[in-house]
């Protein structure tokens, strides 16, 4: 099927559907053979999610009616044309082709005069891109930029600016496979560029690469994972012997990166069954053992009669508005009454999980959010209710004195995360 009726499926599954772009990008793609073709429609996809409402409005205001139901397809086929026009280097007629011909294989015939049509006026008008409001110029929900300028009034644009960027490619280096400085010459010898990061096992790539590229990969000499993201494993800092519980799990990076750190025995708990077959999989590539559990972090003594933890990462759902850039789709599936919800199930979760931690034990919280009602003022919630608990500084967090610390996006090429340490008296 033509590329540009398979990205608008993509659209329509998540604009529509409510599904996340990342489980029907490749949905997609397995229908595609080519990497340059499977890229196209990434770049295509993602780029209409990043752009949405100045593609939207540009598409809108040439249309006379809006398309509805099952026509909707074809608006988001017009959005997939739009975006070609404006943010890649296709040529025009190329474009306006591809899409006309796209409409007739998604069988909506009589809409191709009206796809060509509007293609082409939007490309003879050449309208600047519109910014007439908050949403149109940051092409982002009103109701999150409102948030973000209450929480970062100094420097919010920026944060948003940041979400936009096109993310980097980082590596958790496996040291039970070799040492950071070795993988980073093995990377050397097939001239793939690399830095290290700050964290001890963090490696940034130059440039994105296929991980079938990547030296020894499959034999787990390392795994893809966000620099921000492997701060988990270091922070809560398991040591031999520990009892460990990893509630809210899948999809097991972090799993794996606290079974590389140490010989502990580790339970992994997640909600969703389906995602814990991710888990295993990160797993057995790594040659790691874990006790994996399908079961309710906020119900641990239904599924555990165990001893309590030594220690305890939470990572716990959330708003994921730290990652837009990995998944620019959050703007769109997140609603803003979400944001208490989450709330209170985090606030939930991490009572319950505290009662299963040791005293003297260590919880870590963590978020890939930069919401504070999700982050420090959980927290600070939670401190206040809960006499038995300390929370311990964390060294990198550039100001001592804040609850936590905090990422923003794009910090030193890191995504948006969270983490507040806390043990138990």
């Amino acid at each position: 099927m033509n590329l540009r009726a398979l990205a608008a499926k993509v659209a329509f599954q998540v604009l529509e559907k409510g599904i996340s772009l990342s489980v029907a990008l490749p949905d997609q793609q397995k229908h595609l053979e080519s990497g340059k073709d499977k890229a196209l429609l990434a770049e295509l996809s993602y780029g209409v999610m990043r752009h949405l409402p100045q593609l939207d409005k540009l598409v809108s205001d040439c249309m006379s009616k809006p398309l509805k139901g099952k026509q909707r397809i074809v608006h988001q086929l017009l959005l997939i044309g739009c975006y070609q026009l404006y943010f890649t280097r296709i040529p025009s007629h190329a474009a306006i082709s591809e899409t006309a011909e796209a409409c007739r294989q998604l069988k909506f015939e009589g809409l191709v005069k009206v796809v060509n049509g509007v293609l082409r006026n939007i490309q003879r008008q050449e309208k600047p891109l519109p910014t007439d409001n908050d949403t149109l110029a940051f092409n982002t929900p009103a109701w999150i930029v409102k948030r973000l300028k209450a929480a970062y009034p100094e420097n919010w644009q920026e944060v948003i600016e940041q979400s936009h960027q096109r993310p980097p490619m980082w590596l958790r280096n496996n040291k039970q496979s070799q040492t950071r400085d070795e993988y980073l010459a093995a990377l050397a010898e097939i001239e793939i560029s690399a830095s290290a990061g700050k964290s001890s096992d963090a490696i940034l790539l130059e440039s994105p690469r296929d991980v079938a590229q990547l030296p020894g990969f499959e034999q787990g000499a390392a795994s893809v994972q966000d620099g921000a993201a492997q701060w988990a494993a270091t922070l809560l800092a398991p040591k031999d012997g520990d009892l460990v519980l990893d509630a809210c799990a899948a999809p097991g990076g972090k799993t794996c990166h606290l079974l590389e750190l140490a010989k502990i025995e580790l339970v992994a708990v997640d909600f969703d069954e389906k995602r814990l077959e991710r888990v295993q999989q990160n797993l057995d590539r790594l040659s790691l053992k874990a006790k994996l559990v399908h079961g309710d972090a906020a119900d641990i003594d239904s599924w555990w009669q165990g001893d309590k933890f030594d220690r305890i990462l939470l990572d716990a759902p959330c708003s994921a508005t730290g990652v837009i850039r990995r998944h620019p789709d959050i703007k769109w599936l997140r609603k803003q009454t979400d944001i208490d919800e989450l709330a209170s199930l985090q606030s939930k979760i991490l009572d319950h999980c505290w009662q299963w931690l040791k005293p003297g034990g260590t919880l870590l919280y963590a978020t890939c959010s930069i919401l504070p009602q999700e982050n420090e003022q959980q927290i600070r919630s939670f401190l206040a209710r809960t006499d038995d608990a300390q929370l311990v500084p964390i060294d990198e967090q550039p100001n001592p004195d804040d609850i936590g610390w905090q990422i923003t996006p794009g910090t030193e090429n890191m995504d948006g995360f969270y983490y507040a340490r806390l043990m138990k008296g």
